[in-house]
């Protein structure tokens, strides 16, 4: 950090107004308490019927335990629900709760009055290892609650119906398989076909304590913990492994086990700083960022439709012509491309499935991608051509966002190759002379009547983009690859995008002339920015933006994160906070997204909007403060990542630039687009502490030489205001909105 830029962040402090938090009981998934590493998850929620109104549920996922099905690649193995452990108290959970989850520590606790007692509680699932621990002491009213395992058979009707009947979802013939061995519970679950889970969990009594110096009964409490774990298998070694993580946990002090979770999360929160003037999205966005580390790791499954956290969905899998790309959005500028590292794995390791998954005739150069699939990503393409191509923009931003050449030369470039040889083989030359393209479907649009429709603005625009992409890289690493030619010809004679008088088509011979919940036929604009870069282009973008979102008949949560970003690309920063305003609406009490069931992609896609409306890098230019709102006279950002290896700070007093840092980590190109360079007074650049030179081109974007490590600071020609880093003050009364229902503090209620 330059010596002329402060960070004054208390983490702890900061992110505890945005803890989530509970007054009374959650009772749904959509509202409960969420804890995760990746790969293990627990959903924490209670109960309305008065059977249940006891029990406080730790429903639990695994992201690697799925079941095969029959009927070929479409009946792709799915997710399974594998039960829950649930405390059983005395008796009904009362009022009022004081339940929370800590952000920092990433851990809920919890003080659960009931008509009998209390019990207080604190739960986590460590960052390193899959064990759920589960805390909690009780008064003499609460002295026989229990913690009791149920395999997903064995739960109550009430319970496992409580958000919604499976209509959809396969669940396969489970048998159960109890025993106990030396303290420790072993349920096993077969599915047939050797398939399964197995579930180990021990509690520890550690019966009547006295807590504090008093005699009185009030001080009497009895203590217990819980561990559990989760295996994916059903072996008699899956056994032991669940036996030996259990083990392995120091279950009579746990102090130096959870310093180790706590340092993981220590860790990984600072890596990127955002703070706006809008403390509801605020919260949002740093609990998405909370949500990102707890539903994927760099060396674990890729993010599917909901994460860890299973419940009824008629989605239990992995869609590619939207959601997986939704989800990592936000992990590039977020700097935090370690997470994004799970996806480019998966891909790598399937590779062979990703050419099988094409035509046979065009497996020696081609590879792509269906609709949905488990996770070996078999997936036959059929009427949606582009998805791969699409997830190779996600893995194209790992690499530009990074610039790690190994990255590109062994993996990104030949997986793109052979995703955009796809298309070449489907390229058609018209009478007019231009290459076109054969019906295909774009995303969601006329979904259930399969609408197809020859030169498809999603197909287009993957293709031209992913050609674009290829020269450029073939240049940059100094290979002449025989088809540079083939691909400049492409460029060259593509059909234009279709358009009409109300913008962008979906096709050619199909406009928008119903509800589309997709922004499929928008990906030039967003997130491929291959568009909108003259004023022309810019109009026709929010042509288009506009007429989709008038026509309101099918609009859905993930249409609002893309008419954001859309926004957001072309400077409408009022309308950009429109669109999330007007997401938030739409999201769960706990910040999660369902529709027929979970698509978590929604809200992370959220936080790529906020993201949009701060900084944006495209077209090698790094924008600052692109699509700020009106309304938000304040903010400041640290360390947020940007194309070519840049780390960006910047900070913004009265709607006015303060301040930029951009510290180059690869020693690229380095031009940016910022209102300092409008400033009526001029601004001057440091680079390493001194006055640097630069040159100011006609688009009033400002080019800096940097090398690999070089720091520069742009601020306003005698600016007396200081330069630092620190979180914008919080709205009155905003703190903690998400955990349980709070709508009326929108509404300036007094508190």
């Amino acid at each position: 950090m330059s010596m002329c830029i402060q960070t004054h962040i208390d983490w702890p402090a900061f992110l505890s107004r945005h803890d989530m938090l509970w007054q009374t009981k959650p009772i749904s998934w959509d509202e409960g308490v969420f804890i995760g590493n990746g790969l293990l998850g627990a959903m924490i929620y209670s109960e309305e019927h008065r059977d249940q109104r006891h029990v406080l549920r730790f429903v639990l996922g695994r992201t690697d335990v799925t079941a095969s099905r029959e009927g070929g690649a479409k009946a792709f193995p799915v997710r399974v629900p594998i039960g829950e452990i649930a405390l059983e108290m005395e008796g009904w959970i009362y009022q009022p709760c004081e339940i929370r989850l800590d952000l920092w520590n990433a851990e809920m606790r919890a003080v659960i009055p009931t008509t009998k007692g209390e019990v207080r509680l604190r739960a986590l699932i460590h960052a390193l290892y899959p064990v759920l621990a589960i805390e909690l002491d009780s008064d003499e009213g609460e002295q026989r609650a229990e913690m009791r395992w149920y395999s997903y058979p064995e739960v109550d009707p009430i319970l496992k119906n409580a958000d919604g009947i499976n209509l959809n979802q396969y669940i396969p013939e489970i048998t159960v398989e109890r025993t106990e061995e030396e303290g420790t519970g072993i349920g096993v679950q077969s599915y047939g076909k050797g398939e399964g889970c197995t579930t180990a969990w021990k509690v520890h009594n550690y019966g009547r304590v006295k807590e504090g110096s008093g005699e009185c009964e009030n001080d009497v409490r009895y203590h217990r913990l819980c561990l559990l774990t989760v295996v994916n298998g059903i072996s008699n070694e899956d056994r032991e492994i669940a036996r030996h993580e259990l083990e392995n946990v120091p279950q009579e002090d746990l102090t130096s086990w959870i310093a180790e979770h706590r340092r993981w999360w220590h860790d990984y929160y600072p890596a990127s700083f955002i703070s706006i003037p809008d403390t509801q999205l605020e919260s949002f966005y740093w609990i998405q960022m909370y949500k990102l580390a707890s539903a994927t790791r760099k060396d674990l499954l890729p993010i599917d439709n909901q994460g860890p956290w299973m419940t009824s969905t008629p989605w239990p899998g992995l869609w590619f012509n939207m959601n997986v790309q939704m989800s990592y959005s936000p992990v590039y500028t977020a700097n935090r491309l370690e997470l994004g590292q799970s996806l480019i794995s998966s891909l790598r390791q399937h590779q062979e499935q990703l050419i099988r998954n094409v035509d046979e005739s065009f497996r020696s150069d081609s590879a792509g991608l269906g609709r949905s699939s488990s996770y070996d990503l078999n997936s036959p393409v059929e009427d949606e051509v582009g998805n791969l191509t699409w997830i190779m923009h996600n893995c194209w931003r790992q690499y530009r966002y990074s610039m790690d050449e190994t990255l590109l030369r062994d993996f990104v470039y030949p997986l793109l190759r052979r995703s955009i040889c796809l298309y070449m083989h489907l390229l058609e030359e018209g009478t007019d002379g231009r290459l076109h393209l054969p019906p295909t479907v774009s995303p969601e649009y006329g979904s259930f009547k399969q609408l197809k429709t020859p030169d498809a603005h999603y197909d287009l625009s993957l293709l031209r983009w992913g050609c674009e992409t290829l020269l450029y890289a073939a240049k940059r690493m100094g290979i002449e690859d025989p088809l540079q030619a083939r691909w400049a010809d492409i460029l060259a004679r593509l059909t234009p995008l279709p358009v009409d008088q109300t913008g962008y088509k979906i096709g050619r011979d199909l406009s928008l002339e119903f509800g589309h919940r997709h922004f499929s036929h928008l990906l030039a604009v967003f997130p491929l920015h291959i568009t909108g870069n003259s004023e022309e282009e810019r109009q026709l973008a929010i042509r288009s933006l506009r007429h989709w979102i008038a026509k309101e008949g099918d609009l859905r949560g993930f249409s609002f994160t893309g008419a954001a970003s859309i926004a957001a690309a072309m400077g409408l920063g009022d309308e950009a906070l429109a669109y999330l305003r007007s997401l938030m609406h739409l999201i769960k009490p706990n910040t999660m997204y369902k529709e027929a069931g979970p698509v978590i992609e929604t809200p992370l896609a959220g936080a790529e909007a906020i993201h949009d409306m701060l900084l944006q890098s495209w077209g090698n230019i790094i924008r600052v403060f692109p699509a700020v709102p009106e309304t938000w006279q304040e903010a400041v950002f640290h360390n947020l990542r940007a194309e070519g290896g840049f780390l960006v700070s910047a900070a913004s007093k009265a709607g006015q630039t303060v301040f930029i840092r951009i510290q180059s980590l690869a020693g690229e190109p380095c031009r940016l687009l910022t209102d300092l360079a409008y400033s009526e007074q001029g601004f001057v650049i440091e680079v390493q502490g001194k006055r640097a030179q630069y040159i100011l081109h006609e688009d009033r974007s400002i080019e800096i030489v940097l090398k690999s490590g070089d720091e520069a600071v742009l601020y306003i020609s005698d600016g007396e205001e200081p330069r630092v880093i620190a979180p914008v003050p919080a709205e009155p009364g905003m703190q903690h909105f998400f955990g349980s229902r709070k709508p009326w503090r929108l509404y300036g209620f007094p508190k």
